[in-house]
């Protein structure tokens, strides 16, 4: 569908990494309602994945940047409003990643090092983008960033480690800078968290395939795609959403509200009177 929703506006989509992403489809979608964007990523992700696809498609520049590196975050915000014409409307954070989880470390053993590293990418470069951006005076009045999170910043799950931390982290990071932005400039600041999604990341994390089922039976609407997640996003760099900020919006089709469903429950009884079903 297109109506035209981001129509002259400009951004930077930082995390498409394949066509799987969610940054992927939000770009997808952006190209469509009018923006013009760059697109950006890690070196390192950039030769990982397929990005030059995706620029093709929607006619976007990459500009490779490290997101906790601070001169390349000003060179991106430079170069792209040099590119683009203008300052910048929009921010999609979509980066994350723990080396613990890579490691197989435990939440209870981790090493340090991995722990700070993770951190700095998923959480803290959320500070970095925007402080960038702050010090540059890169964005329009009632502009709007956004970042990605997980519910797991509130509550336990056991096998996301230390990506719970830096979530949490992350929409500590929203909130506090979404008043500072706000009162300066009228730039909101949000986080989306998003239902267990299918990216080649979130796939990574052990025992994924199994959560995914168990959400997607938990939640009364399902699981939310990355589609679904992109549309969603999109609304939040539009005008319609010009006075929500320092919000983390729930995109998880009714699951952070459930305690138990009628499928879980069925799936558990399964298992307590046959395990052989199951």
């Amino acid at each position: 569908m297109n109506n035209n929703l981001l129509k002259g506006k400009r951004g930077i989509i930082f995390g498409a990494l394949d066509e799987k992403s969610i940054a992927w489809k939000v770009a997808q979608q952006a190209h469509s309602e009018g923006a013009k964007f760059v697109l950006t990523n890690a070196p390192i992700a950039l030769r990982m994945g397929t990005i030059d696809e995706l620029a093709k498609e929607t006619g976007s520049k990459v500009i490779p940047a490290d997101a906790t590196n601070m001169d390349d975050l000003d060179n991106l915000f430079k170069e792209s409003i040099k590119e683009l014409g203008g300052k910048i409307d929009f921010v999609l954070h979509s980066i994350g990643m723990s080396v613990n989880v890579r490691k197989g470390n435990p939440y209870y053993n981790q090493n340090y090092d991995y722990t700070l590293k993770g951190l700095d990418v998923s959480a803290l470069s959320f500070h970095k983008v925007m402080q960038s951006a702050w010090n540059l005076d890169a964005m329009n009045e009632w502009g709007s960033i956004v970042g990605l999170s997980y519910i797991a910043a509130q509550r336990v799950f056991h096998t996301y480690n230390d990506m719970a931390d830096n979530k949490a982290v992350l929409e500590s990071i929203a909130r506090s800078f979404g008043y500072h932005y706000g009162v300066r400039k009228n730039v909101r600041v949000n986080t989306i968290s998003q239902s267990p999604t299918l990216t080649t990341a979130g796939s990574g994390v052990k025992g994924f395939d199994v959560f995914y089922r168990y959400s997607d039976d938990l939640a009364p609407l399902g699981n939310a795609t990355a589609d679904e997640c992109a549309s969603y996003t999109i609304t939040l760099f539009s005008d319609y959403t010009k006075k929500v900020t320092m919000q983390n919006l729930f995109h998880d089709g009714g699951f952070s509200y459930m305690g138990m469903s009628e499928e879980v429950m069925s799936t558990y009884m399964k298992v307590v009177n046959d395990p052989k079903e199951v």
